[in-house]
């Protein structure tokens, strides 16, 4: 119980965005996927997903874990339209329809509320993606639905303290997600093995390192340095740690932080490109549409919060 305790404290949680949908197009995505860590609450209707297409029941809640792809579909199967992922983010309007909290309490038709939060271990390693988790239901757990419909209620007031409120209650919402998976016994492998995270501070060294010089030098030659090992054994050591090498991991580092930059800053594709340690402009934008399937500008279109 001790350690678990001690991987609550050690992670951090944001709240990122809530949103209430009622259908308007019946639909099925054959590769859905959210860049954050994202519960759906099925409030009225019908909700599958993965490649067995597994019912979720009203009033049960889905875990999408950060970037993990799973087949979705909302809505009668027999009216539904096949999308992938990229169709369904441009043309999302057409089959989910804003709507408040309130009105979805007092509707009788098809309707999902979706909280996407962030949890990252030391404010670096994505706690939930680490895992590598599939996605599941979350079945007979009222607590966790009252929570999610709290957070709700709160994402549409204007009431003084509001983000402590959202942070507070997007903290409660993910020990209740890990008290659920205890309890249920799910994935305690996983977890066992992302102990790693927590026991070794030259890993955390690591990670803290590039997240504070992605636009820098990190070869394994600087990493070596840093982790204070031989050049020969850095990626050995990083892959034995965290499943993955550690220029793949720095590689999706700078790709995460350039969709951010996209989203939320006026800058050029260029700048974001050497931003993040890219200065071929060209190759940046060949990996990125390689990692996310659409150009950068594309995805800044789609994404933006600012108007550019």
């Amino acid at each position: 119980m001790e350690y678990y305790n001690k991987v609550i404290e050690s992670v951090n949680v944001r709240f990122i965005r809530g949103n209430n949908y009622r259908l308007e197009k019946h639909f099925s995505v054959k590769d859905y996927r959210e860049a954050e860590n994202t519960l759906i609450l099925l409030h009225h209707g019908t909700l599958k997903f993965g490649e067995d297409q597994e019912l979720l029941n009203e009033g049960e809640v889905l875990f999408l874990p950060a970037d993990q792809k799973t087949k979705l579909t909302i809505g009668n199967s027999a009216k539904k339209t096949e999308l992938n992922n990229s169709q369904f983010k441009e043309s999302k309007k057409k089959y989910l329809q804003s709507l408040s909290f309130k009105d979805i309490q007092n509707s009788e038709e098809d309707c999902i509320s979706m909280i996407s939060f962030e949890s990252k271990v030391f404010d670096v390693v994505n706690f939930f993606n680490s895992l590598d988790i599939p996605p599941f239901i979350i079945r007979f757990n009222d607590r966790l639905s009252t929570v999610m419909e709290d957070l709700m209620k709160e994402v549409e007031v204007s009431y003084i303290g509001k983000e402590r409120i959202l942070k507070a209650e997007t903290e409660i919402l993910v020990i209740e997600l890990l008290r659920h998976i205890l309890k249920n016994r799910l994935f305690l492998e996983e977890l066992s093995t992302n102990a790693t995270y927590f026991k070794d501070p030259r890993l955390i060294d690591l990670f803290n390192f590039i997240k504070t010089n992605l636009g820098g030098d990190l070869s394994n030659k600087v990493l070596a340095q840093v982790a204070n090992v031989s050049e020969d054994y850095v990626g050995q050591y990083f892959k034995m740690l965290t499943g993955i090498n550690p220029q793949d991991y720095i590689e999706y580092q700078r790709m995460e932080t350039a969709v951010e930059l996209l989203r939320t800053s006026k800058k050029s594709i260029r700048d974001i490109g050497k931003e993040v340690g890219y200065k071929d402009t060209a190759y940046f934008c060949r990996r990125f549409k390689m990692m996310y399937g659409v150009p950068a500008g594309k995805m800044r279109r789609r994404e933006s919060l600012i108007n550019v």
